[in-house]
C-alpha cells in the first residue's frame, strides 16, 4: 500500500481552509455538529448552511439561517461544500452528486462514535498497524478497498467511492451461507439482518440467537420473530463481558454506549453460546465491534464467518482485521464497501 501517497494528498481540511471560497455546510445534525467542532479546531470558517429544498422551513442550525441551493448560489455565486450527512438512498446520493456536478463538492470524514479525527497525527501514530491490517488483505478488491477508503478519509472526494462499492450479492458469496447454520445477530434492530441472513441462506438455519439492545427496537424485533423456530431473542448489547453500561438510548441503529442515558446490559458472545459452535457471525453494534471481538475468543477458535462493520471508528479498518487475525490466524479477511455516501457500509468479511 502506498501511505506515502495518503499522507501526501492534501487533506480536505487544508482544502477547506485554503480553498478561497466559502465554505457551505450541506446538511445538519450530528454530523454537521462534528463538522463545526473540526472546522473550528481546524481554523476554517463555514460561510453558510444549506439542505435540500424538502428540509428548509425556515429553520436555524448553530445560528446559521438554513438556506436552499438556489439560495446560496444567488448569495455567493460560487463555493465549496462540505458534506455534513449521510445516506445509501439511491435518489438521495444522486442528489448529492448533482450539487457535486455544480460546486466542489467534499465529504469531511468525522467519526460516527469517538472523536478521533483521521488527520496528520492520527496516521503517523498508526502507520505500521495500517500497514499490517492491508496485508492481511486476502483479494486485489479488499486492497483497493482499503486504499481508497483511507484516500477518501484523507481527502473527502466522492469518486474514490465509486471504484470500490459493490453490492451485497457479492460480500455473501463470500461468506457461502449454508442450509443449517447457527447464525449470531449483533445489533439485530427489526429483524432487517435476520431477513438477510434468510434471503441468502435459502431460508434454512439450525438456529439464531439475536442480540439488541434498545426496548423500543427489541419491541419491534419480537413482533418480526414472533411464530420463527429455533430463534433465540436477547435484550442485550455485545461487549468483552458480562456488565451493565450506559446507552444513549436513541432510536433506529443508533442505541449505543455513551455517558449518559439508560443502564443497559451487555454480555460476551462467548458467554451465551455457552459451547454453541457459531455457523455465521454479523456485528453492527455501533461502535463497540473491537470489545465485541474481545468477547468471542473462545467463538473464533470455531472459525464462524464474519461480518463486521468497519467504518464507526476510523481505527476499526485496521484494528479489526488485527484482531481477528490474532484471534485465528486462519481467517482469510476481505473488505467490501457497499452503496453508501460517505464510506459507510464498509465491511470486514472473514472466512
Amino acid at each position: 500500500m502506498e501511505l506515502d501517497n495518503i499522507i501526501q494528498a492534501r487533506s480536505v481540511w487544508e482544502y477547506f481552509r485554503n480553498c478561497g471560497l466559502p465554505v457551505v455546510l450541506y446538511g445538519m445534525g450530528d454530523g454537521a455538529d462534528k463538522v463545526l467542532a473540526a472546522f473550528e479546531r481546524f481554523g476554517i470558517e463555514a460561510a453558510a448552511v444549506m439542505a435540500s429544498d424538502g428540509f428548509v422551513r425556515g429553520q436555524t442550525f448553530h445560528g446559521y439561517r438554513v438556506m436552499t441551493l438556489a439560495e446560496v448560489e444567488a448569495r455567493f455565486g460560487d463555493f465549496a461544500v462540505a458534506l455534513c450527512f449521510a445516506s445509501q438512498l439511491p435518489e438521495v446520493m444522486q442528489a448529492i452528486k448533482a450539487v457535486a456536478a455544480r460546486h466542489k463538492t467534499l465529504v469531511p470524514s468525522v467519526p460516527v462514535f469517538g472523536g478521533v479525527l483521521f488527520d496528520d497525527e492520527f496516521i503517523s501514530g498508526n502507520i505500521d498497524k495500517l500497514r499490517a491490517a492491508y496485508a492481511l488483505m486476502a483479494d486485489d478488491l479488499s486492497r483497493r478497498v482499503y486504499e481508497n477508503v483511507l484516500m477518501f478519509y484523507r481527502t473527502g472526494r466522492l469518486e474514490l467511492l465509486d471504484g470500490i462499492t459493490t453490492g451485497k450479492s457479492e460480500a455473501f458469496s463470500l461468506l457461502d451461507l449454508g442450509k443449517n447454520e447457527v447464525y449470531v445477530d449483533l445489533g439485530a434492530y427489526n429483524g432487517d439482518t435476520i431477513d438477510e441472513f434468510l434471503y441468502y441462506s435459502g431460508g434454512t438455519y439450525r438456529k439464531i440467537i439475536a442480540l439488541e439492545p434498545n426496548a423500543k427496537n427489541f419491541e419491534k424485533l419480537k413482533a418480526h420473530c414472533g411464530g420463527m423456530e429455533r430463534v433465540e431473542l436477547w435484550q442485550l448489547g455485545a461487549w468483552s463481558e458480562n456488565a451493565v453500561l450506559t446507552f444513549n438510548n436513541k432510536a433506529g441503529r443508533n442505541s449505543a454506549v455513551a455517558d449518559h442515558g439508560v443502564q443497559t446490559r451487555v454480555a460476551a458472545v462467548d458467554s451465551l453460546l455457552c459451547g454453541i459452535k457459531a455457523g455465521y457471525v454479523k456485528a453492527d453494534v455501533e461502535g463497540a465491534d473491537y470489545e465485541t471481538l474481545i468477547g468471542m475468543k473462545k467463538t473464533l477458535k470455531a472459525k464462524p464467518k464474519l461480518n463486521f462493520a468497519a467504518y464507526h471508528r476510523f481505527e476499526d479498518i485496521f484494528r479489526l482485521p488485527l484482531l481477528i487475525h490474532e484471534l485465528n490466524p486462519e481467517y482469510r479477511i476481505y473488505l467490501r464497501h457497499h452503496p453508501y455516501i460517505p464510506a459507510w457500509d464498509t465491511n470486514i468479511y472473514a472466512v
